[in-house]
């Protein structure tokens, strides 16, 4: 096997077996049976082999993943992306019952190290699938190259914001809300500015 593909196999390896796995250059090249060395002439930064197996996690996990679509602006790919993440929860009495089983899962009982470590493996394949949409629109010349940790961090937020927004009672249409914070979020990410306002505003 190609020595890159060796690399890749065993990271890809590591975070099957652990999703919270950091994938440092010694234990990579290890599983992989490759000298550091090697693996640094694959990749020459921790980030880069962390961008290509994203990569390739994700080309074979969503074949169709609309971060890829360039038939529409990165915008709106960004944009369906972020839905995409919100539409299985549903509204309501769906989105009550997933957050509920949130609450007794990973909030309600005390917070033991097994416990814990199942949130953050959630949480990190989180964090790799937002940040695989920004690298792929960074190689597109979308956003600037380099670490995306806090554009991760803060999509994540909103996402997560939206989705309790979903299950609690509400005055106005929780879809109009949500698309106009979606869109100000984007808009930010993308250096666009603040997204134009779906309401007229009070003088």
């Amino acid at each position: 096997m190609e020595t890159r593909e060796k690399i890749l196999k065993a990271a890809a390896e590591m975070i099957a077996e652990d999703m919270a796995a950091k994938l440092s250059v010694r234990a990579v090249a290890a599983r992989a049976g490759v000298s550091t060395g090697s693996l640094r002439f694959h990749f020459p930064t921790q980030r880069a082999l962390q961008d290509s197996l994203l990569s390739r996690i994700y080309e074979h996990v969503l074949p169709g993943d609309p971060i890829r679509d360039q038939a529409l602006p990165p915008r709106e790919r960004l944009l369906t992306c972020l839905r995409q993440v919100l539409a299985p929860l549903g509204v309501n009495e769906d989105a009550r019952t997933a957050w509920g089983e949130m609450y007794r899962t990973f909030i309600e009982p005390e917070p033991t190290e097994q416990r814990r470590a199942a949130y953050l493996g959630h949480e990190r394949e989180a964090e790799r699938r937002v940040e695989h949409w920004l690298t792929v629109l960074a190689e597109e010349g979308a956003l600037p190259p380099g670490d995306h940790t806090r554009n991760v961090r803060f999509l994540l937020t909103v996402l997560n914001g939206l989705s309790v927004e979903r299950a609690l009672p509400t005055r106005e249409s929780v879809l109009v809300a949500e698309t106009e914070t979606l869109n100000a979020a984007v808009d930010y990410v993308l250096g666009a500015g603040p997204a134009p306002s779906a309401r007229p505003s009070l003088p």
